[in-house]
């Protein structure tokens, strides 16, 4: 049983998903991460010896990571139970057809259909295996032509096949958690702005629009230095949650920022730029604890 304010959480943060199809969230995540190259900052100032460590071992470190997934569950889902959402799947009228799986995997834009076609690559002959032609047709729209009555059923089944399991991780990883690390570290940010990054990519998408990940990056550029470049890295990350504040305002359904006033902005403001626990946040009017 979901929490009460599972569809609304997940509805906001769905909406502004517009490049969110097939092939071109990665084409263009790697048109952002690929953009500027290594010797860029060639004469930037030497990163320090704190954000080398943090290169070394930030929000990749499997417990930070796990902290990571709860806290965009308790955004996603209202639970910190990340690991229960295998098997969620639901229409949420956001004009995307079927969101369903940890990280909100879509029919109607391309993810979800990466995600079953893995699947059916490392176990050919499962239960979803059947519903790639109708995810082909359905993709850019929020048809279940072909999908229904049986496909929320198969993808519960799915759901306990580890198998299944794992290449929802991996996805997720790709399309999203990885990319973002990448970035934050490549920006000289601790675990705090490489979480803000990820949370930023899983809501809005990394694509080229106004309010995606990559543009909500270039407003913060225009008015704060990253650690990379010499600057402050609070003030960066003061700057990119405004960026990523502003993104949310264009957007009625997106109204509630609570996810950054009363979550991120907390973490900064008590100065945690390693994510380290204990961790207390708000999101939607909801309290959580890491202890």
């Amino acid at each position: 049983m979901h929490h009460p304010h599972t569809s609304t959480s997940r509805r906001t943060t769905r909406l502004t998903r517009l490049t969110r199809n097939a092939g071109l969230a990665v084409v263009a995540l790697g048109l952002i991460f690929t953009a500027v190259p290594a010797t860029a900052h060639a004469g930037a100032p030497t990163p320090s010896a704190a954000h080398l460590e943090a290169a070394a071992s930030g929000l990749d470190d499997p417990a930070k990571k796990d902290i990571a997934m709860q806290l965009v569950s308790s955004a996603e889902n209202s639970t910190l139970d990340w690991k229960a959402q295998y098997g969620y799947i639901e229409d949420i009228g956001d004009g995307r057809g079927y969101t369903a799986g940890i990280i909100g995997f879509c029919s109607g834009t391309g993810d979800m259909l990466a995600l079953v076609e893995l699947y059916a690559e490392r176990k050919p002959g499962n239960v979803l295996e059947a519903y790639l032609p109708a995810l082909r047709e359905v993709d850019g729209t929020d048809s279940h032509e072909g999908l229904d009555p049986g496909f929320t059923g198969a993808w519960a089944e799915a759901a306990s096949d580890p198998v299944f399991e794992q290449a929802q991780d991996d996805e997720r990883d790709r399309v999203y958690f990885d990319p973002a690390v990448r970035q934050g570290k490549d920006d000289g940010l601790g675990t705090l702005g490489q979480f803000a990054y990820y949370d930023a990519i899983v809501m809005h998408g990394g694509g080229t629009d106004a309010t995606s990940f990559g543009s909500i990056r270039q407003r913060a550029l225009a008015v704060a230095s990253p650690p990379s470049q010499g600057g402050d890295e609070t003030a960066y990350l003061d700057a990119f949650l405004d960026a990523r504040v502003w993104a949310m305002e264009q957007e009625e359904a997106h109204s509630d920022t609570s996810r950054v006033d009363t979550a991120q902005r907390v973490f900064l403001r008590n100065g945690n730029l390693n994510l380290d626990p204990p961790l207390d946040w708000q999101v939607y009017g909801d309290s959580f604890h890491i202890g």
